[in-house]
């Protein structure tokens, strides 16, 4: 779906009121079952609300040098003595693992931390790159300039402050950990994902606020010196991996909001993210 002039109206029109709510409390009425969700005047209901994120569990695919995965422990669970149901758990696992934000102090010293990240980076209009094509046929391809200049000729220039994000196919194999990696050698990984090349004009040119991708990481497979990770970490750029569903996000339109758990010094986290996209009319 191309995004029209009203889309693009409604969807900066949310991103100011999601930044207003981020700042402080916003009035508003309840609303009942059945009843149009609104927020300073916007119908949420004329959008479908995409989950792109997995689910954290004791299948999660983490790096194969992670040194644990995610664990999850019971507090208590069940009926107290006096009859009332209650249910607390505690929960640790690697920063980098299952859908994720990588914060740009990940690969850059002074890069943001992941509480550091600007909201403006977390909440903006979204593309959805597709060579799920390419890489059925190469699971180490990597996005090329070529890519980005047919996406642009086809949609419009990717505009400074948006989300690139990149779909590969891959979120199928999850949780398949040997599917989806490639493996469990850490130097023998086997996935596709952005291109050096492709990542500089992004990051450099056409500014972009982030950049996510279906697969394990924003390097490819087998990359042992990371240099997309690089590139987006000197230019404050973060990341978010492991995402799915994409293919439910037209190339153009969706509203990405990404929200990371705030993780104080840290260098990414367990992320929630979720697209709104203009229902057709």
């Amino acid at each position: 779906m191309r995004m029209t002039r009203k889309h693009t109206g409604q969807v900066f029109t949310l991103i100011a009121a999601l930044a207003l709510t981020a700042c402080g409390p916003q009035t508003s009425a309840p609303h009942a079952e059945g009843q149009a969700l609104t927020t300073d005047g916007i119908d949420l209901s004329r959008y479908d609300i995409v989950d792109l994120s997995h689910a954290f569990g004791p299948d999660t695919v983490y790096w194969p040098t992670a040194p644990l995965r995610f664990e999850q422990e019971t507090v208590f669970e069940g009926e107290r003595e006096d009859g009332m149901f209650y249910s607390a758990f505690t929960f640790a696992g690697p920063e980098h693992g299952g859908t994720h934000l990588d914060a740009p102090y990940h690969f850059h010293p002074k890069g943001d931390k992941a509480a550091a990240v600007p909201l403006s980076r977390l909440v903006a209009p979204a593309v959805v790159i597709d060579v799920s094509e390419q890489a059925g046929d190469d699971p180490l391809y990597r996005l090329t300039p070529r890519d980005l200049t047919a996406f642009e000729t086809a949609h419009g220039e990717i505009a400074p402050g948006t989300i690139v994000l990149l779909r590969t196919g891959w979120s199928r194999f999850w949780p398949d950990a040997e599917r989806y990696l490639g493996g469990t050698d850490p130097a023998a990984l086997a996935f596709p994902s952005f291109g050096e090349d492709a990542a500089r004009m992004l990051v450099e040119e056409r500014k972009v606020a982030a950049m996510g991708v279906d697969t394990g990481s924003t390097d490819y497979g087998p990359s042992t010196d990371f240099p997309v990770h690089r590139i987006m970490g000197a230019a404050n750029v973060p990341g978010f991996e492991n995402l799915t569903a994409l293919d439910r996000l037209p190339a153009t339109g969706a509203l990405m909001i990404a929200l990371p758990m705030k993780i104080e010094g840290g260098s990414g986290g367990p992320l929630r993210a979720i697209a709104l996209v203009p229902k057709a009319e």
